[in-house]
Parts: C-alpha cells; sequence; structure tokens
C-alpha cells in the first residue's frame, strides 16, 4: 500500500500497487511479511502532521515499523540469521552505531537513525528489506499476529514504565489506554505497581479492568485530579493521549518527587519547580529493550489483544483507528 501524497484518511491516500521487491545488500535480508500492526504514528505521517519533523523522508513510501515475516533470502555478510527464520522489525530500521548516543546505549535518539515505514519503505507489503543486526527472532510460542505489537507498542510500553521508576505497590496512572497503554498496564504489573488506567473510551475501560487495572477512570464522569488528590496521589504518570490537557492532568495528579512520562507530544502548562517532579519523554525503543521485551512475551508474561484485517483495507483501518473504532491493536495481513 503506497503513500504518493499526504492527505486525510477519508480521502483514502494508499493505493494498492504491484512493485518489484526490493534489492538486498551484503548485509541485508528480505523478509516475506506475515504480519504488519497499524500504529497511529502512521496515521500522523500520511495525513502530513509529521511533515514539520520531515516525514514521510520520501515519496512515494511504504508505511508500517511493527513487522512480522519469515526470512526470504540473505546476504553474504549476514550472519545468525538463516533462510526461513521468523524475525521481527520494530521502528529502528538502523542508527550510525558510531555517535554519542549510540556509544552510551541510547541508538534509539541517534541523529542519523532510520525510521521504518518513515525513512525508508516499511511493512505495509508483501516484502522488505532489512538490515541483519536490527531484526529480532520470534518466539515460537506467539503467532504473527500476536507478535507483531511487540515491536511498536510492546517496545514503547516497556521502555515507559520503566522509565516511571516502577516498584511494588507504587501507584502509576496511565492516560491513554489503548494499543499501547493495555501493554504498559500488563508490564507496570510485572514489576508490583497498581495501576490506575484513565481514558475518555468505555470499550478501553473495559479492557484496562479485565487486564487487571487497580482503578479505571473516565475523565468525563469523575474528577481525574480530584480522584488522585483523594488516594494521597500518584508516584508516577505515563501519557499516551495526544492532549494538553491530559498531559496537564497528568502533572497534576503525581506526588511531589514523582515522575511523568509523556510518550506523546503537547505542552505543558503548568509545572512547580518547589515540587521536584521529573518529566522524561519517551521515543521508540533501543535493541536491548526489544530483546528484553521478546523474552517477557516468550515467558507468557504479556498479552496484547489484536484485530486481523487485510493488507488491502489499510485505509479504512486507518479511518477506525482515527475515530477510536479499533479497542486494541489492528494488524494488516497479506
Amino acid at each position: 500500500m503506497l503513500l504518493d501524497k499526504t492527505s486525510p484518511i477519508e480521502s483514502k491516500p494508499l493505493r494498492l500497487a504491484f512493485i518489484e521487491n526490493p534489492t538486498i545488500g551484503e548485509e541485508e535480508i528480505l523478509v516475506r511479511i506475515k504480519a504488519c500492526g497499524v500504529c497511529r504514528s502512521n496515521l500522523h505521517m500520511i495525513e502530513g502532521d509529521w511533515l514539520g519533523r520531515g516525514f514521510p523522508a520520501k515519496l512515494p513510501i511504504i508505511p508500517g515499523h511493527e513487522i512480522v515475516g519469515i526470512v526470504d533470502s540473505i546476504g553474504k555478510e549476514v550472519k545468525g540469521i538463516e533462510v526461513g527464520d521468523r524475525v521481527g522489525i520494530q521502528p529502528l530500521y538502523h542508527a550510525c552505531g558510531m555517535c554519542e548516543y549510540c556509544l552510551t546505549g541510547r541508538e534509539n535518539i541517534c541523529k542519523r537513525k532510520l525510521i521504518t515505514g518513515q525513512s525508508v519503505d516499511g511493512g505495509y507489503a508483501e516484502y522488505i528489506k532489512a538490515h541483519y543486526q536490527f531484526v529480532y527472532k520470534v518466539p515460537d510460542s506467539l503467532s504473527d499476529a500476536e507478535a507483531t505489537p511487540l515491536f511498536c507498542p510492546g517496545v514503547t510500553a516497556y521502555k515507559a514504565v520503566k522509565y516511571s521508576n516502577p516498584a511494588p505497590g507504587k501507584i502509576i496512572a496511565i492516560f491513554g489506554v489503548g494499543g499501547v497503554g493495555q501493554v504498559a498496564l500488563q508490564i507496570a504489573k510485572l514489576w508490583g505497581a497498581r495501576v490506575v488506567a484513565v481514558s475518555r473510551s468505555k470499550n478501553h475501560l473495559r479492557i484496562a479492568s479485565k487486564l487487571g487495572a487497580y482503578s479505571v477512570i473516565s475523565p468525563e464522569e469523575e474528577d481525574v485530579v480530584k480522584y488522585f488528590k483523594n488516594i494521597n496521589y500518584a508516584d508516577s504518570s505515563i501519557v499516551f493521549a495526544p492532549s494538553d490537557k491530559v498531559i496537564d492532568q497528568a502533572v497534576k495528579v503525581v506526588k511531589p518527587g514523582g515522575t511523568i512520562v509523556l510518550a506523546v507530544s503537547g505542552s505543558i502548562k503548568e509545572f512547580f519547580f518547589y515540587e521536584e517532579k521529573t518529566i522524561r519523554a519517551i521515543v521508540i525503543g533501543t535493541r536491548q529493550d526489544m530483546r528484553e521485551v521478546l523474552k517477557l512475551a516468550e515467558e507468557g508474561r504479556i498479552n496484547i489483544i489484536v484485530e486481523k484485517y487485510r493488507l488491502e483495507d489499510a485505509n479504512e483501518v486507518l479511518r477506525k483507528l482515527k475515530y477510536n473504532e479499533i479497542e486494541s491493536r489492528a494488524v494488516l495481513q497479506p
């Protein structure tokens, strides 16, 4: 599914096209795609929201950055990967490996990094090429569709929870419990934290309850800040909802000395230095983060609910995502 020009998803900007398979280099592999997740960031790029950030970096482009497939062929310098292996590809398509960020374990913010489906062609297709050092073997215990979301919401949620300083008994407020927030809830619980899920979606709150949230709150039915004041505030908060109002609430509900983790862009309205709160941002994950997530999934400690769709239905799936008509994680399958 090719994007020729950014435009509202209602105009169906993605078109089904037939193109040549990518040609691989000596350190690259060709992957036959079995499934690709649909992320809200795909929607932002397709609709032109990220043109100011330089994405898409080229047109036409194939979107999609959470991918599972079978290795079809390999370059002669590839090591540790064989034809027939099942592998996953995450948003971090490649990093330079030589800058201060790469050399200090922060390759996800490398200034020369490439992003799958934004800098280079992604996973809304039948085939993709990738550098062998930036793919991951997928545990046999997971189906293609189940494994796919690990490569974006899985690693994003994992990194966000790590940054929130989870611990047994601590209260973590998660704002936005869609596909990513649902994974973060499960991971925070693995550290023994009590999760309060905040969402406008009744369906998402219902799923959060099933996943073991300590409590759930709808901002349309309850004063969020007042709720947390009554339980002596949260130790930390994580924001997956792209809203300045939500960010403001996330800052206010955290006790002095606590941490606010932002996985979205936005503005902070009010911040008091004397409360010594910490604000951290996260963007995608490193290769080590990704390996740690796959280990948890292999042990059966993460369960991501998916909805399966045909690749050619990508425009409609993205429209449904835009209007919050998808409860969990949508996955496209060629």
